[in-house]
């Protein structure tokens, strides 16, 4: 790729709901810049973007990747993002590096919420944004209905900028409201035709529309509106553009990505309408270790300042850092200052990526978007800069896990196979995290839904040969006591030599920490002080393991208040176990409970879903402490809620909510557990032991 500068580069991020076509409009986009010799398919698995081996098993977009191509001496980077709610992550990385977004709607589906999601995405990055009705070759495509939708969703910002022609039921070409000019679709170029004579009151009416807002982005052309002139063609492009880039104006555009129709006029209008990366001239950064900011100016010869975005674990090249240069230029076989670890790094070789295949360059001018391997302590959000120049970057910002699951292998032997893979994805993925729960044993692997869990499951078995199994995480419930009691623990062994002798009285009561309360009021040495610390020990030993279903002791107060020793046959040993007699002896008959984690959990969804929303936690034995109106008809429901009712809630909810329900979720304290619960714990853990058998 020929080198260019900053204002001839377009970052633009394909946004839709799942399956609505940014991958094949990706592949038109393409082929149509001479990149391609033949058309993918993603039912084929042979798109450009939709490389990796779970998407092409899938037939879905499940990663961000950049297709970059040149377009009428411009280069467009294509970043192709899933419209699937698991890889919320990757839609961040994508809009956080772009200039522009195209959301992509079907012509049949409409609106959906993967649609309001993609709008959400660029409006909170602030980053302009078009539409593409696509699909509109297919039967049952409607340009009015999806159109009408478009507007009764996002508002009066949305205006046709391309209306449809359709002839005998089919889709044949399209009108260009801007340029007043009607175009015939045919094999490989299109061809300009008069505007069709049932078309022109539609397209009057789109004109006017498309004037009122370009008048209302300067007072000049708003006057002139008014006096009833006509505006120039620059007049409107440049309103236009005024107008996109600061979201009073979202144009809307047809096609059919599959069959190439309409996709050339929309990648001009791409170059045409929408932002290059110098439009804001500086980018805001904050000075190193401090919050000062400081603002670098947006030039290929200012300092250098780049993001790395994304990592990719390629089990052949190693690690591939994803990098957008935001000031300055990257240089191949140049040294670079990381900011966040105060490490230098040595840059390589460059490349910029399409799909899967790198291609070999020199530098990447600010604004540009590329990519290095082997940087091996760099990784997402970190900050490459000059030295003298030290800035950070804003970081993207990932959502946090809501669904977590045990992982274990299925062949023994695999643990640190399983370690190491695991390890690698989470530098690829910094939506999934990864602990071991040392309470219960288990290693925990968390994501954003049953699917990312299960790509990762896949991952490990592709990538790394090691296969696992999911199952719901153990609850790390607890045991306590409700009364008060008194007793004896003797421990008594006469062998030959000398024998074991401890014999003690402990008071067990409900205590006021979650810790052991341990304390004395032993009177005239009945057991001599250096065996206090020994009963205490015994105790603490005792208390990880509960009388009714073996889980931790809390909140237990122990008062050691007599006994009785032996000159030559007592030991601390002796002592120790004799506590640990008083122990299993006396909590059974002191009313022992099993106590529950609750959770703190908190539910933002639209207004209509809320009747179903507070049926289901009142189901799963929770309790509604509240509801708080946000903005946009948001309501967020605060409850508690037992944590063993939680694990698959993330899943339950997206289907209740059809995804436009999120929650957050914390730790909040542990309560009695109701008998019906208890006993069926209990009787789980017996089966366990084998005591049930």
């Amino acid at each position: 790729m020929k080198d260019l500068n900053t204002g001839k580069i377009r970052n633009v991020c394909l946004l839709s709901h799942s399956g609505h076509g940014k991958t094949t409009l990706a592949e038109a986009m393409l082929f149509n810049t001479g990149v391609l010799e033949r058309f993918g398919k993603v039912d084929d698995g042979t798109t450009t973007s939709d490389y990796d081996p779970e998407e092409i098993k899938r037939k879905t977009s499940l990663f961000l990747s950049i297709c970059p191509c040149e377009w009428k001496n411009h280069k467009i980077n294509i970043i192709d993002v899933p419209g699937y709610f698991d890889f919320v992550g990757e839609v961040k990385q994508g809009t956080r590096v772009s200039d522009g977004a195209l959301i992509i709607v079907s012509a049949k589906s409409g609106v959906e919420v993967g649609t309001e999601k993609a709008w959400e995405y660029a409006e909170e990055r602030k980053i302009p944004r078009m539409f593409f009705i696509n699909k509109m070759d297919e039967e049952n495509a409607d340009f009015d209905k999806v159109f009408n939708q478009l507007r009764d969703t996002f508002g009066n910002s949305v205006i046709a900028a391309e209306l449809p022609i359709i002839e005998g039921g089919k889709f044949t070409g399209s009108v260009n409201v801007v340029s007043m000019k009607a175009y015939k679709f045919g094999k490989d170029k299109s061809e300009e035709i008069e505007i069709p004579s049932d078309l022109k009151d539609k397209v009057e009416e789109a004109r006017n529309t498309l004037n009122e807002a370009v008048a209302e982005t300067d007072e000049e052309l708003m006057e002139k509106f008014f006096d009833g002139q006509e505006f120039t063609a620059d007049e409107i492009s440049k309103g236009l553009k005024a107008g996109i880039e600061n979201g009073f104006i979202t144009p809307v555009f047809v096609g059919s990505a599959v069959n190439n129709m309409g996709v050339k006029s929309l990648m001009d209008s791409i170059i045409d309408l929408l932002p290059d990366p110098s439009v804001s001239k500086v980018v805001k950064a904050k000075k190193k270790d401090s919050d000062e900011e400081c603002e670098l100016e947006i030039s290929k010869d200012a300092p250098l300042s780049a993001l790395v975005f994304k990592t990719i674990a390629d089990p052949f090249v190693g690690k591939i850092s994803m990098i957008r240069v935001y000031s300055g230029t990257l240089k191949s076989d140049s040294s670079v200052y990381n900011s966040t670890t105060g490490k230098n790094e040595k840059i390589s070789q460059l490349f910029v990526l399409r799909g899967k295949k790198h291609i070999q360059v020199d530098q990447l001018v600010a604004g540009d978007i590329g990519a290095v391997a082997k940087l091996q302590n760099v990784n997402t959000n970190d900050t490459l800069c000059t030295q003298s120049n030290a800035v950070e970057l804003e970081k993207i910002v990932f959502p946090e896990p809501v669904l977590s699951m045990a992982i274990q292998p299925k062949a023994k032997g695999d643990e640190e196979k399983i370690g190491s893979g695991l390890s690698r994805l989470q530098d690829e993925d910094p939506t999934f995290k990864v602990e071991t729960n040392t309470e219960t044993n288990q290693m925990l692997v968390s994501g954003t839904g049953e699917v990312h869990l299960d790509v990762v499951v896949s991952k490990l078995k592709t990538k790394f040969g090691v296969e696992v199994e999911l199952t719901e995480p153990k609850v790390p419930y607890r045991e306590t006591i409700r009364k008060k009691v008194k007793v004896e623990g003797k421990h008594k062994k006469q062998t030959g030599g000398h024998g074991q002798y401890g014999h003690v009285w402990i008071e067990f009561e409900p205590g006021e920490t979650e810790e052991l309360t341990f304390e004395e009021k032993i009177f005239g040495g009945a057991v001599p002080k250096q065996y206090f610390p020994a009963v205490e020990k015994g105790l603490q030993e005792c208390i990880k393991k509960g009388v009714l279903a073996g889980y931790p002791v809390v909140n237990l107060k122990a008062t050691l208040v007599d006994g009785s020793y032996h000159s030559v046959d007592s030991s601390e040993m002796a002592f120790k176990m004799a506590a640990s007699l008083a122990y299993k002896k006396g909590l059974p008959e002191a009313s022992p409970v099993l106590l529950e984690p609750i959770m703190h959990v908190e539910v933002y969804i639209p207004e209509s879903y809320m009747g179903e929303i507070i049926g289901d936690l009142n189901k799963r034995r929770g309790r509604v402490l509240g509801m708080t109106p946000m903005e946009n008809g948001i309501q967020k429901v605060e409850a508690e809620v037992p944590q063993a009712e939680m694990f698959k809630y993330a899943t339950d909810l997206t289907s209740m909510t059809q995804g436009r329900g999120k929650f957050k979720l914390w730790f909040e304290r542990y309560e009695e557990a109701p008998p019906n619960v208890s006993e069926k714990i209990i009787e789980k853990a017996k089966q366990e032991s084998g005591e049930g058998n």
